[in-house]
């Protein structure tokens, strides 16, 4: 051995062990999780975005102030809130079981015509009171958007009662044996006098994709334990095989519409949930092409939207759909962010179509009969900030009236 070899080794050996411990450090700084502590386990939400929040939260940040105390009073609300199930109806679906979900088409009315108001004819956009009167959808709305504040809510402050009313709300709904859902949409938007449930009667749940993050934000907490998890699990996995094999979510999969969108988003979401990558990586793999290139013009237009009375409000109820496919793309390694067309299809394309319009720069010409809201497309303005890294879609935010700082956007996706 050459004089001085041993001395270099030892270096070198010292240099090795510092140079670790140093890019220890620095991954438990960036990830406070790192240490050992489970990680939320989102799909259409992102884990670091989270993450950020939470440390602003625990720092008090002052931006996210208003955000914050709205979240705590909405949350603090739904301790008191349900518990909800499909079984407190009074009304009985064609089944005769009560844990069978059934609601009435919203846009469908009585005849005047007709001496027994049957069969209903449409209206479209406006909404018949008797769908809230008889049907399982209010209950299955009011049950989702209390856990999702619930989940956010104990993942930012910790609080267990919040974890505590969550896991309550879902036992009733998925699991206690007296109160659960069977997993079917079978007579979901009947349709008096044309039929007991259709297809289209799927999108009343389009809503779940964000209740499984809602859920994962619940991780580690005592009040949602391992087997709470495997059996809302198992539920998830036979509402997903009635989705895929049922005549309704057939028919539902074919829609070219809002209704198509949202269809993939729940399969791409639920098969994450249940550990079916595969089936999300088909189902997503498709969306460009099935979806994106299908809806939107090569300007931005949505034209499938751009036709019905509530013009404006269904072109960002598709966006959004779109926005989540694209979300649930990055846990599969997919970009459907920037996927593009030839002809310059893409979801960012129909979002700058919007865009002018909600800024006032463009006036909206197609029929819209509820109040115009453009402050409706601040979240995809943020969402669109952070994914397409462009400062110039939150410095859009700012143009838009009605926003006041306490959207829940801010918890979502930190500015």
């Amino acid at each position: 051995m050459l004089p001085g070899n041993e001395t270099v080794a030892k270096l070198l050996t010292r240099c090795l062990f510092w140079a670790s411990v140093f890019i220890l450090n620095e991954l438990l700084i960036a990830n406070p999780f790192a240490t050992g502590e489970e990680l939320p386990r989102v799909f259409v939400l992102r884990t670091s975005d989270l993450i950020e929040v939470r440390k602003r939260v625990q720092s008090n940040d002052s931006f996210l102030f208003t955000a914050v105390n709205r979240l705590k009073h909405d949350a603090d609300n739904a301790l008191n809130a349900g518990p909800f199930s499909v079984t407190n109806k009074t009304l009985l679906p064609p089944s005769d079981d009560k844990h069978d979900y059934m609601s009435i088409a919203p846009y469908w009315w009585p005849d005047p015509n007709s001496p027994s108001g049957l069969p209903y004819v449409r209206r479209d956009g406006q909404i018949n009171p008797e769908r809230d009167k008889t049907s399982d959808r209010g209950a299955l709305d009011a049950m989702i958007q209390s856990i999702k504040t619930l989940g956010l809510a104990y993942f930012l402050t910790g609080r267990e009662s919040y974890a505590t009313q969550a896991a309550k709300l879902l036992h009733v709904w998925f699991l206690d044996e007296a109160t659960k859902m069977n997993p079917n949409l079978k007579y979901a938007q009947a349709i008096p006098g044309r039929n007991q449930g259709r297809g289209a009667g799927i999108i009343e749940t389009h809503n779940l994709p964000g209740l499984i993050d809602a859920v994962g934000l619940l991780r580690g907490s005592p009040a949602w334990s391992t087997n709470d998890q495997s059996a809302l699990e198992k539920w998830f996995d036979a509402y997903l095989t009635w989705l895929l094999e049922s005549p309704e979510g057939r028919v539902e999969s074919q829609a070219r519409n809002n209704h198509g969108s949202w269809y993939d988003v729940q399969i791409a979401s639920f098969a994450l949930f249940v550990d079916k990558k595969d089936l999300a990586r088909k189902i997503l793999g498709e969306f460009g092409t099935k979806r994106i290139a299908e809806q939107i013009e090569p300007d931005g237009r949505q034209p499938r939207e751009l036709e019905r009375t509530q013009s404006w409000n269904y072109s960002l109820f598709n966006l959004e759909a779109l926005f989540d496919a694209a979300s649930l793309g990055n846990n599969i390694e997919l970009d459907l962010w920037n996927f593009e067309t030839p002809d310059k299809r893409s979801v960012r394309k129909a979002l700058d179509w919007l865009l002018p319009f909600a800024i006032g720069a463009k006036k909206w010409s197609y029929e819209q009969i509820s109040s115009w809201q453009p402050e409706k497309l601040a979240p995809f303005l943020r969402r669109a900030a952070l994914r397409y890294h462009e400062l110039s879609y939150e410095r859009t935010i700012s143009k838009l009236s009605g926003v006041t700082g306490g959207e829940r956007m801010q918890l979502l996706y930190p500015k």
